[in-house]
């Protein structure tokens, strides 16, 4: 099989898996930066809206959110408003429709290594296989993540600002004005977006002050730039402001019935700068450190490892002898410069790309909390310098066992069981029985992640279904809920469901209480709560790898 041809099929791969969909669950950012947001907002369902999105402390903004999970849910609540399809609203399309656009976009990496490869040397589809065959480009870049943009705009950025046609001649200068969209919208996004630009910014200002004989054109193509950021951010700012003063979107909607004085004071009476408040929280040590804390070299010590594997070996063995090299020369007095451009894209080794992927790695190590989600936008640069003198080729069969252990891993095994379990509460809740024969439900999760709310498809009016997160919590206050639930007698047809990993299984059985019945699901890995090992090698080891749904029984 060709190149071209293993592209396609793992092109279909990452379509497919998102469709079918992926089980494993990497972090509740994946929905409560986004999809749990706007599913309120747009769907009027019952979720959990996390801090950041608070009037009181707006540290995101709602522009990505709007434009990604918002319009997915906006098409599916249209379709079902207009009887085109009756239950288009339900657990698999809240959870894959978001995906699925996210996918879309994935292409936009792929893209970016087609049209950059040639420049750096590196051949198209080979590089274009290892992209596609990166379990980080078929898990990390098919979630909702804020990293995810980040990625891909990260990928325009240096599209932008490639000097270089394929056959190696000088392009004319690329668009300004495109560079300071793309730079301001990565930056409220996520401002850590700075930390990636940095390095394309500067060697596309390198390749505009080289190629320009004119001072007058130089300083045209910066002002463009600076004009554009600054509509740009504007046009965030007005948007974010409408939104947390509004407090949500069901009031912005109805915003048209205000006068157009009231609209102009409300911008004028707080103006929200998302980036702001988000450097302003993540920038004190105390905050940071609520969300855990790690050494400063875990980026380049583990999570590079963690997403990457050998192309992060590969790249720190590169950089170090090229380092090395420089300072021999510097130590010998030798000059080494033959301008930026030239200097960049020429010079063995590839200096560019390993700028572009060092520069955002060692920016990203000054703080505490490190995770490997936040490399993910560093694959581009990645992949073309690994297959810029076909370096990764002689790894090859690592590389594909590596990359089939991440996508198991982190696609299938990794919290695989909390999304299966939600669609399952969902069809619950929701039966034709429960219906006829309304029932209040109260859903408890333990030593999970946070379930989003969404995904169970309770409208907001709706009192009858209670959702607990226990999180982890300790042995005597978990037994101390359950039991207070088994002892309750006020309400008749009160179901109670308790959703824990099997690794506790044998903990919640010390609670005293019993259970109606009980349902395993097939795989879920907890790293919180690890298997253990002796059980691994019994004939129950599948409990060990499993979450349960425990129906409580009443004490008599």
């Amino acid at each position: 099989m060709g190149a071209k041809e293993l592209w396609a099929l793992l092109a279909a791969l990452r379509a497919g898996w998102c469709l079918l969909p992926q089980a494993g669950y990497l972090h509740p950012d994946e929905f409560f930066q986004s999809p749990e947001v706007m599913a309120g907002d747009i769907l009027n369902l019952q979720v959990y809206y996390p801090w950041e999105f608070l009037s009181s402390s707006p540290c995101r903004t709602v522009v990505f959110p709007l434009m990604t999970s918002g319009i997915t849910y906006w098409v599916i609540k249209s379709l079902q408003q207009l009887d085109i399809c009756s239950s288009c609203i339900n657990s698999y399309t809240l959870l894959v429709s978001p995906r699925l656009l996210f996918t879309v976009f994935s292409f936009i990496l792929d893209y970016s290594v087609y049209r950059l490869a040639p420049s750096w040397e590196a051949d198209r589809w080979k590089a274009l296989v290892l992209l596609a065959g990166s379990y980080v480009t078929l898990v990390f870049y098919t979630r909702t993540f804020t990293n995810t943009l980040e990625g891909l705009l990260f990928a325009l950025l240096m599209l932008l600002v490639s000097s270089r046609k394929p056959d190696s001649s000088l392009a004319e200068p690329t668009s300004s004005p495109l560079i300071g969209i793309v730079t301001t919208a990565g930056f409220f996004n996520r401002p850590t977006f700075l930390a990636f630009a940095l390095m394309p910014l500067l060697y596309w200002a390198g390749f505009i002050v080289d190629s320009q004989r004119s001072i007058k054109t130089v300083i045209n193509h910066f002002l463009k730039l600076v004009l554009c950021a600054c509509f740009t951010a504007i046009v965030f700012i007005t948007a974010d402001t409408f939104y947390f003063t509004s407090v949500g979107l069901d009031n912005l909607y109805n915003i048209k019935n205000n006068s157009l004085v009231d609209v102009i004071g409300r911008l004028n009476e707080k103006i929200i700068v998302t980036p702001f408040n988000f450097l302003s929280y993540n920038l004190n040590p105390h905050n940071l450190a609520l969300h855990g804390s790690h050494p400063r070299v875990t980026h380049f010590t583990v999570n590079g490892m963690m997403l990457f594997g050998i192309l992060h070996v590969l790249a720190i063995g590169a950089g170090c002898k090229m380092l090395k090299q420089y300072i021999c020369q510097l130590i010998r007095v030798k000059s080494y410069y033959h301008g930026s451009p030239g200097l960049l894209v020429h010079s063995k080794g590839k200096p560019t790309l390993l700028l572009f992927y060092f520069v955002p790695l060692a920016f990203l190590s000054l703080f505490s909390h490190q995770e490997p989600r936040f490399l993910i936008p560093l694959i581009l640069p990645l992949v073309l310098f690994s297959m810029s003198q076909n370096r990764a080729m002689k790894w090859k069969y690592v590389i594909v066992i590596f990359n089939m252990l991440g996508a198991l891993l982190f696609g299938c095994l990794h919290q695989g069981g909390l999304i299966p379990c939600l669609f399952r509460l969902e069809q619950l809740v929701h039966s034709s029985e429960s219906s006829n024969h309304p029932r209040h439900y109260t859903l408890l999760f333990a030593h999970t992640y946070m379930p989003p709310r969404s995904l169970l498809n309770i409208k907001k009016r709706d009192t009858h279904i209670e959702v607990i997160d226990m999180a982890g919590s300790e042995e005597e206050t978990l037994c101390q809920t359950v039991e207070q639930r088994a002892n309750d007698f006020t309400c008749n047809d009160c179901q109670v469901f308790v959703v824990i990993p099997g690794t506790i299984r044998a903990t919640i059985t010390k609670c005293g209480v019993s259970f109606l019945n009980e349902t395993l699901i097939f795989p879920h890995l907890s790293m919180e709560d690890p298997p253990h090992i002796p059980f691994l090698l019994s004939r129950n080891w599948r409990s060990q790898l499993g979450l349960y749904i425990l129906q409580l029984g009443r004490n008599q």
